[in-house]
Formats: C-alpha cells, structure tokens, sequence
C-alpha cells in the first residue's frame, strides 16, 4: 500500500488517456502540491507535459495546439473557474480529472458551459470547506486510490474521530459503485486517532534524519527552507529531500543522527573518488564520449553532496547552538520515566541555562505539565514563574495551559502516562536495539501502542469500537491509519518498523497534517480557542463534544 506510487500511477493514466501530443497541466493550489511531491519535472517533461498552470491564473495565454489535462480538487472555486475556462478556451481540448467525487449538478453545469465541445473526458471520484469535510475528502480520495473499501474502527473517547467515521462511512455508501473493489479474504481496516490522545508524541525533539529536518528546518512538499542558514549560497536557499529521486535521503530517512554523520562522511569520500581529475585529458573521441556520458552523473552527486553536507551542517549548528542534546535527554527522562523528584531538579536545572531558547524552554514546562498533571507535589506554578522571569512571551506561557487542555488527563481516552506503560515502552525499545540503550530515543508513540494491539487482536472493542455491526475476526493485514489534528514523523517511523517486522501486515499512516513542535502547537491553540487569530473550524468547542 504505497499512497505516493498509486497518485503517480493515477497522473500517469491521466496523462497517457489523453493520447500524443503537446500538454499542459492545469491545476489548483493545492493539486500543484500534490504533483510536485509525487513527480520530478524532468520526469513529467518526458510524458510530452511542456507547461504547468493554475486553474485561477488570470494572465494564460491562448495555445492551441496544447492539449489540457485539469486535475482539480473539486470545490465550488474551482467548479467556476472551470467553467469560465470552458466558455473562452484556451486549448484544443480538456480532459478534466477530479481528485474526489464530483456532484451531477456540476458535472451538469460544467456539460452546459461547454458550448465549443473541447471536453473530451471528465472523471471524477465535495463538501464544505470544513475540516471534517477535507479530512472526509482526503481519505476517500487515499481509499479510492488504493482501490480498498475498508472496515472502519475509531476512537470512542473522541467525538470527531466517530463523526469523521460516519462521513467516509456515509461516501462509501453512497458512491458504492466507485468502492466496488475485488473481495479480499481480510477487509482492510481503517482505524480514526484523535491527536489529543498523545500530545506528548509531538512536542518532543527528534534524533532521526527526516524528523529532523521537520523538526529543526522544516518540511514543506520535501522542500527545505534554507535562506536563514548563514553564508548560504544562491543555489542552496530552498532544497528539495525526496526519498523518490535522492537514493542517499531514501537510505538515510529513519537513521539517527550519529549514522547519518558517518554516511555523509562516506558520500563525500566517494564523491572525491569519482570526481573528474582537474589535469584530466581528452585526447581522443573515446576520453570524450567517456567524460560526456559520466558528466550528468558527476553533477547530480555533486547536487547531492551539496545539499545533504549543507543540511546535515545546519542540523549540527543548531543542536549545538540550542544544547539540544541536553535538553532531549530531559525530555525523555519526562516521557518515559516515573521520577518526580529527579524531573522537577532536571527542569529548573535546563530553565537556569540562558542559553536554552523560548520554545525549548517553554518545550520542558509543557511535558512536566502532561507528566505530573495531578501530581500532589507538583511545581508548575513555579516553573511558569521561572518562565516569567527569563521574559518568555505571554503568547508562549499561556501555551502550556493550553497543552494540558488539549491533550491532559480529562481529555484523554487512554492511559498514556502511567509508571507500567513507561517501563514496558522502554523495555521494547531496548529489546528493539538489541540491548543497546539510547537515552535519546528512548520514547515510543501511543501509536505503537495502539498497533501491536490491534495487529495482535487484542485492540478494545470498548475503547476503539467498529462502525457497524460487522468485525473482523482475522488478523488484519491492510490498515490504514488517520489522526485526526495530525500525524508526526515519529509515528511514521513506528509505522515503518512495524512493516518491517511484522510478515503479512501493511500500514499506511497519514493525518489531517504533518507536525513539528511549532506546528503542534498552532494547532493547539486554535483547537483550545486561545490562538488570536481566531477559531478554526473543526477546533472551535472540539473537546465539549468529548466523552
């Protein structure tokens, strides 16, 4: 179950059933995103596609020996834009795809519009813009495209996860012909988390390459962000980390920090290795043909060298400069272990650090705050105090609040913190490492958790019942899995060692976004109504709604 592979193979058979010929890509903000993740543009060049254009651009020219190929997403801005297009083409003629399931009423619309007759296919798979509408969309848009109609598990302790449920429940009935896939001897499973569970999961600093980079720079379309780097050069303020088309990051993805160091040494020895000689003569046509056929492949491993010693040297500065090691051997001692004592001392130690930075600090408040929510001793007010006094702004104080409203005791439906599952978290990681014991590492999300039960079938009817009557009485072997107010790379990393090392079970992971701590921590405070800019949709009174 690849979600990556199946959008490619799905563009592709957008573009091939669009025949030979010249194309254009028009699209919309957010399929633009889609297919930049998904597709190269040497690689899409080689399909005949010569030009890309958004759907809303006021300023396309006419071109009419182009074909369209429009993939959209389809909402009612987009529906209007299209049929504006279609009134006053601009090409000879448009296949139009929808990224999710279209209404007749627009397909209707879209057929009146067509005066000139340039529609040759339309092909859809919409709601309002809400957050349980986009999250509803997304996934049956994920479903569909994995061709798999599943059972459907949720989280009884969240209102929204048993809303979203019934809404993708309500599609697939409703679009049953589309969902009419090949039976398998197992139903696929989809099971809906709420993010509130474990807030613990997202605020914690990671040691892994790709949670890295999110974590300290920033993923955004596997693009990088690096204008901010000091002495950075021109080519270098935006890189691009896919593990699609750069075979070192693939490699590299879920390795520590320590091993990637080791690697890029390794890279930037074979590179010296490969590397054309600066005296190198091309005598004949033979040293020629030879320097001409290795040059493209000199090139992009020089690109890779560049990018990789560049992030990796800005991923060292910063873990330097902001003491991260210190401070995640606290945050882990917080996650995973049961010691007031030692905590509150580890604490007010880090916050006497003038060189620890407002997020981490106020990062460390935050955990003691979920850790010992109840504790009879505990020293939050104290810790806020101390947060004062080193000029830690409101906005940032009134977070740890907030945190503990969003994802505190009260509003969680499992035991997340508790002495027993802290010692069993860790004894599976050290058992996972074979003995040897990693202290930055040592946390494992409350997804793990959740998947061994499940795949072991012991996953509680009671706290995560099914939609319907029906269950599975197997093992499931296909799951996907949705967390509602976001997934964390952490998490991915769970869900890849979990295909690694359990035969016959395959788990995709996605969420309503990506997070890192800063990220998280916007959500939270829209989700508890705190942020000023205003509540958000899905967020406004979420946690009422809880049981």
């Amino acid at each position: 179950m690849n979600v990556t592979l199946a959008v490619k193979q799905y563009i592709s058979k957008m573009i091939e059933n669009s025949g030979p010929g010249m194309k254009v890509l028009l699209m919309d903000k957010e399929t633009t995103s889609i297919v930049s993740v998904v597709y190269t543009q040497s690689e899409i060049l080689q399909k005949e596609v010569y030009l890309f254009e958004r759907i809303d651009s006021q300023s396309r020219d006419s071109m009419k020996h182009l074909k369209a190929i429009c993939f959209l997403r389809p909402t009612k801005e987009n529906v209007e834009h299209l049929i504006q297009e279609l009134r006053r083409p601009k090409y000879s003629v448009y296949f139009i795809y929808f990224s999710n399931v279209i209404s007749k009423s627009e397909i209707k619309a879209l057929a009146e519009a067509d005066e000139q007759e340039v529609v040759a296919e339309v092909q859809g798979r919409s709601w309002e813009p809400s957050m349980l509408s986009r999250c509803t969309q997304g996934l049956t848009s994920v479903l569909l495209a994995l061709k798999k109609c599943p059972m459907i598990r949720y989280q009884l302790s969240s209102d929204m996860s048993k809303r979203l449920a019934e809404s993708v429940k309500q599609i697939i009935t409703k679009e049953y012909e589309l969902f009419d896939f090949r039976k398998t001897e197992v139903p696929p499973l989809l099971l809906i988390l709420d993010r509130s569970d474990d807030a613990i999961t997202p605020l914690l600093n990671q040691w892994t390459y790709q949670a890295m980079v999110h974590e300290l720079l920033g993923l955004n379309n596997n693009r990088i962000d690096l204008s901010r780097v000091p002495g950075i050069s021109k080519d270098l303020r935006e890189v691009v980390l896919s593990a699609e088309n750069d075979e070192f990051y693939a490699n590299n993805l879920y390795l520590n920090f320590g091993e990637i160091g080791t690697n890029i040494k390794n890279l930037m020895e074979d590179f010296q290795k490969k590397r054309p000689k600066g005296q190198q003569k091309l005598e004949s046509i033979t040293d020629m043909k030879a320097f001409v056929d290795n040059y493209p492949q000199f090139k992009k491993m020089s690109g890779t060298v560049s990018k990789h010693v560049t992030v990796v040297g800005e991923l060292s500065r910063l873990v330097s400069e902001r003491q991260l090691m210190e401070v995640s051997e606290v945050e882990q001692e917080l996650a995973c272990q049961n010691d007031h004592s030692n905590a509150q001392q580890s604490v007010r130690r880090l916050l006497q650090n003038p060189r620890l930075s407002e997020l981490d600090a106020v990062r460390l408040v935050m955990l003691y705050a979920l850790r010992y929510e109840r504790h009879s001793s505990s020293i939050l007010p104290s810790l806020m105090d101390e947060l004062s006094r080193r000029g830690v702004s409101e906005r940032h104080r009134r977070m740890v609040q907030s945190v503990v409203e969003y994802g505190g005791k009260r509003v969680r439906g499992s035991d997340l913190i508790t002495p027993t599952d802290a010692v069993a978290i860790t004894k599976q990681f050290f058992k996972g490492l074979k003995g040897v014991e990693n202290v930055y590492t040592q946390h494992q999300p409350l997804l793990h958790d959740t998947l061994d039960q499940l795949i072991k079938g012991r996953l509680r009817d009671g706290q995560f019942p099914y939609l319907g009557a029906s269950s599975l009485r197997d093992r499931p072997q296909d799951i996907l899995v949705f967390v509602i107010g976001g997934a964390t790379y952490e998490e991915a990393l769970t869900v890849y060692n979990l295909n690694r090392t359990t035969p016959g079970v395959r788990i995709v992971l996605g969420g309503s976004s990506i997070h890192n701590t800063k990220s998280f921590l916007e959500e939270v405070m829209l989700t508890t109504g705190h942020s000023t800019g205003g509540d958000r949709a899905h967020g406004s009174g979420r946690h009422g709604n809880r049981r």
